[in-house]
């Protein structure tokens, strides 16, 4: 039986009309937009610390190469670090829904699970204010309930004082089938079911801001200088200098967005990012 040789690859080549624009590009970080002949919106928004090679990248995969196909013009903003630029992709794709981008097409509410007095609510993040302690970040509160009810599971919590039943002055069902541990009934305190409660959901803990109000993250990229204001998780904007930043509204003007909170846990807690206090 003959041997065949093994598939290749198939190799693709950049649209002619786009290699001047691509070779224009700088490379630094920052954002770029495909848009189309209509020129109605962008095909795709994309970022990366180095715009240029980014976009010599684009030739992985047929979906892409159909793309750059479709492109006539390509756009970039420039940014003075790899957060600016992932700020701004994601403000860029919500505001201009680009065809081509399956995430961060909408600003998501989303719902958390809050601990009060041991029992377990779920409240809607709009108007997270950074210093309340949360769990999770679910799409609805349905999702938020089957978190808890797998929870429970695991630890035998009781579905009255996770607020998922209304207690009707009696013990739940599950303690008399031994799938709760009976802090309904009396058999352990609800001190010690809370306890238990916030140990099983320490995975999800939403982090608590850890300042006393707004900062700004600082990057600079050459002569380009950017301070990203931040207050309780919410991104408030970028300005150009320390004394516009301080001037920027504050957490009010801005509902919670846990795309911008993903991206902003880490260079606030975890690197050594230069922040500076506004407030």
């Amino acid at each position: 039986m003959p041997i065949r040789p093994a598939q290749l690859a198939p190799v693709y080549e950049y649209p002619d009309h786009l290699r001047a624009q691509v070779d224009a590009a700088p490379r630094a970080p920052g954002v770029y937009l495909f848009y189309a002949q209509d020129d109605s919106m962008p095909l795709y928004i994309g970022k990366s610390v180095d715009i240029r090679s980014r976009l010599l990248a684009h030739l992985r995969t047929p979906e892409e190469a159909r793309m750059l196909r479709q492109a006539q013009r390509i756009e970039y903003v420039q940014t003075a670090g790899e957060i600016g630029a992932l700020l701004l992709e994601s403000r860029l794709i919500k505001e201009l829904q680009p065809l081509k981008n399956k995430r961060l097409r909408k600003q998501r509410r989303l719902c958390s699970i809050r601990v009060s007095n041991g029992i377990a609510e779920i409240i809607d993040t709009t108007t997270l204010s950074g210093q309340v302690p949360l769990y999770g970040l679910f799409r609805n509160r349905r999702t938020a309930i089957e978190a808890l009810m797998l929870i429970a599971d695991e630890h035998r919590l009781c579905h009255h004082l996770l607020g998922i039943e209304k207690s009707a002055g009696r013990s739940c069902f599950r303690a008399q089938i031994g799938k709760c541990a009976g802090a309904c009934r009396g058999d352990e305190s609800h001190d010690a079911h809370s306890e238990r409660l916030l140990e099983a959901l320490a995975q999800w803990a939403v982090h608590r801001w850890p300042f006393p109000g707004a900062i700004a993250l600082y990057e600079r990229y050459g002569e380009l200088e950017e301070y990203h204001v931040v207050d309780g998780w919410h991104y408030i904007g970028t300005y150009a200098t320390q004394a516009e930043a301080r001037l920027a509204p504050r957490m009010s003007a801005q509902a919670f967005d846990a795309d911008c909170y993903k991206i902003l846990v880490r260079p606030v807690l975890f690197e050594s990012s230069v922040v500076i206090i506004l407030s």
